[in-house]
C-alpha cells in the first residue's frame, strides 16, 4: 500500500476516516486534508480510475491486520501425514497393532500413509499385498475414508487414509434432546 507522499497520481477519489465519500480531488489537497486530521492518506484501490485513497491511521491499521493474521494462524489446524508400514507376509497380531496405531493417528486428525514394500520375488504377487491393504482398511473403516486407493509405485504399494469428517448433526441432536426426568 502506498501512503502519503508515495502516491504519485494527479488526482484521487478520497474516502474520509468515517467512510464518507469526500469526492475526487488533486493529490496535494488530499494530503493537506490528511495532515489537518493528523491521519495518513492510504491508496487502497490502485487499479481504479481515479485511484481510491482513504484517510486512516496507517500504523493502527497495520497493527490490526497483523493481529488478525496471528489469530487466524492460531486457529488453523495443521494436518500431518503419519506412515504405517506393512509387509506382504505380515502376521495377524502385527496388523492389529498397526491398525490400532493408525486409528489413534486418525482420531488425532492426521492423515495416514499405509505402505507395503515388496522384497525380492514378492512383487510378482502384488495381489497378496492388495489383500493385506483391504484387510487393513476393513479394520479402520469406522474412523477413516480412503483418500487414495492402493497403487503400486515401483516396489511399494501405497494408500492414503484421511480421518472421517465429524457430522455436526449428531452433536447438535445430543445437546438439544432433553434428559428424561427421574421420579
Amino acid at each position: 500500500m502506498l501512503i502519503n507522499e508515495e502516491i504519485r497520481d494527479r488526482e484521487v477519489r478520497v474516502i474520509g476516516a468515517d467512510g464518507a465519500q469526500l469526492g475526487i480531488m488533486p493529490t496535494r489537497k488530499a494530503l493537506e486534508l490528511a495532515e489537518e486530521a493528523e491521519l495518513d492518506l492510504v491508496k487502497i484501490v490502485p487499479g481504479a480510475v481515479p485511484p481510491v485513497c482513504k484517510l486512516m491511521d496507517y500504523d493502527k491499521h497495520r497493527f490490526e491486520q497483523a493481529k488478525k493474521e496471528r489469530e487466524m494462524r492460531k486457529n488453523q489446524k495443521v494436518i500431518s501425514l503419519k506412515e504405517v508400514q506393512l509387509s506382504a507376509t505380515i502376521e495377524e497380531n502385527d496388523v492389529a497393532i498397526k491398525a490400532k496405531n493408525a486409528i489413534r493417528f486418525l482420531q488425532d486428525g492426521d492423515k495416514v500413509k499405509v505402505s507395503i514394500r515388496f522384497r525380492g520375488r514378492q512383487i510378482a504377487h502384488s495381489d497378496i499385498g492388495m489383500k493385506v491393504m483391504q484387510d487393513f482398511v476393513e479394520r479402520v473403516k469406522d474412523v477413516c475414508t480412503v483418500e487414495r486407493r492402493p497403487m503400486i509405485e515401483g516396489r511399494n504399494m501405497l494408500m492414503i487414509l484421511a480421518p472421517k469428517a465429524e457430522k455436526a448433526g449428531k452433536a447438535d441432536k445430543a445437546v438439544k434432546q432433553p434428559k428424561p426426568e427421574q421420579a
